[in-house]
């Protein structure tokens, strides 16, 4: 694929010119791990991470998009309906092939009722925008749909009042990938505890469709650790390379 001069200079905004995409034709699909190499449940993963794992019905499982946002703008579930300033639902394409889920919403989120608007926003657009897509064509979603106090870790009955409004999410949407983004939002969407190392760098199964998930750093540590913005990029190329398989079984 050759890649054109605007998304060169989004490529050089993450620090990863040396690795651009070659035009050597479509990338090789990862190879299925074999039962050996499978992590176990003492090495952090728990059992409930694979395929079977996933939503189950709940009070929103009929709901469109335009009710889903009305219940989520209205939950007084918890007790972070006392201190926010809006709900943060969501924003993208409904038909979007790719879906990106971080922890929860910011100071600065929480004010626009928009999620990753801040500089992390801004760094995850430029990611976006180095894969060849626009931002307005995935979606972006939270764990939580409301901000922690003091952006505080989410609590584990807050992830609970909320995942039933992820889970409709994507099922409303389908994507063909998830991308977590970072720590947090990876082990409370596959419900896990292994730590960030041991979950990238492969492709984890969601829910009963079987949506593969890939997981990232969050925009946030990247910009606290440039550095690490390469091996980001090889996360985003293992995107692109899953949703080229999708394509293809599609158009099969």
């Amino acid at each position: 694929m050759v890649v054109d001069e605007r998304r060169r200079e989004y490529l050089r905004l993450l620090g990863v010119e040396a690795l651009e995409p070659r035009d050597d034709g479509p990338l090789a699909p990862s190879p299925a791990p074999s039962p050996a190499a499978a992590p176990s449940p003492a090495a952090g993963l728990s059992p409930a991470a694979g395929p079977s794992a996933g939503p189950v019905a709940g009070p929103c499982a009929g709901d469109d998009w335009e009710a889903l946002a009305r219940r989520v703008r209205s939950c007084t579930a918890c007790d972070l309906a006392a201190t926010r300033t809006q709900t943060v639902f969501g924003v993208g394409d409904h038909g979007a092939r790719w879906m990106l889920i971080g922890e929860a919403p910011g100071a600065e989120e929480d004010r626009q009722g928009l999620p990753f608007v801040g500089r992390a926003g801004q760094l995850l657009t430029s990611m976006v925008r180095a894969t060849g897509w626009s931002r307005d064509q995935v979606f972006i979603a939270n764990i939580l749909k409301c901000r922690p106090p003091n952006n505080r870790d989410p609590r584990p009955e807050e992830v609970a009042h909320c995942e039933g409004y992820l889970h409709r999410q994507v099922a409303l949407l389908r994507p063909a990938v998830i991308l977590c983004l970072g720590r947090i939002a990876a082990q409370n969407l596959l419900k896990v505890e292994a730590p960030l190392k041991a979950l990238r760098g492969r492709t984890h199964s969601y829910g009963p469709a079987g949506t593969p998930v890939v997981v990232t750093f969050h925009p946030a540590y990247l910009l606290r650790n440039p550095a690490d913005k390469r091996r980001a990029w090889e996360d985003l190329r293992l995107v692109l390379r899953l949703l080229e398989e999708a394509g293809e079984r599609a158009g099969a």
